[in-house]
């Protein structure tokens, strides 16, 4: 005999195909962000730019190392679009991470530098001991 009440408890509603490319693209923008994280971990001060020979990303590193700082380098590929959108579009590269936090920009960072804030920050991370 044909029992109806089985054949609705089967019956599952199918999510629409909108629904599953949301899905993905909330993933994928999770997946992007969590290995930015990962990567600005690595290390106690993490500068990401798009090529490490580019001057303003040599300024940064001259900077660090000036101070004794050892910084970890990642180059973005040639489109660093989902990169940026993660960071907020005010954010110019390169960027610069200090103990898994954003600090920002080669202006802010000169800021913090100038105004003295800089050190305490880099004291903090492990980046510096004196």
């Amino acid at each position: 005999m044909f029992n109806q009440e089985k054949l609705m408890h089967y019956q599952v509603e199918q999510p629409s195909w909108s629904y599953y490319m949301t899905r993905v693209g909330r993933t994928m923008e999770e997946d992007q962000m969590e290995r930015i994280m990962r990567l600005a971990t690595q290390s106690a001060v993490v500068i990401f730019s798009i090529s490490s020979t580019s001057c303003m990303c040599h300024a940064m590193n001259s900077l660090f190392s000036g101070m004794g700082v050892n910084t970890m380098v990642h180059e973005l590929d040639q489109h660093p679009k989902p990169f940026m959108k993660l960071l907020g579009n005010s954010t110019s590269l390169p960027v610069v991470f200090i103990g898994g936090n954003l600090v920002g920009s080669m202006d802010t960072v000169l800021a913090f530098h100038i105004n003295g804030s800089l050190v305490p920050l880099l004291k903090h991370a492990g980046a510096l001991w004196l």
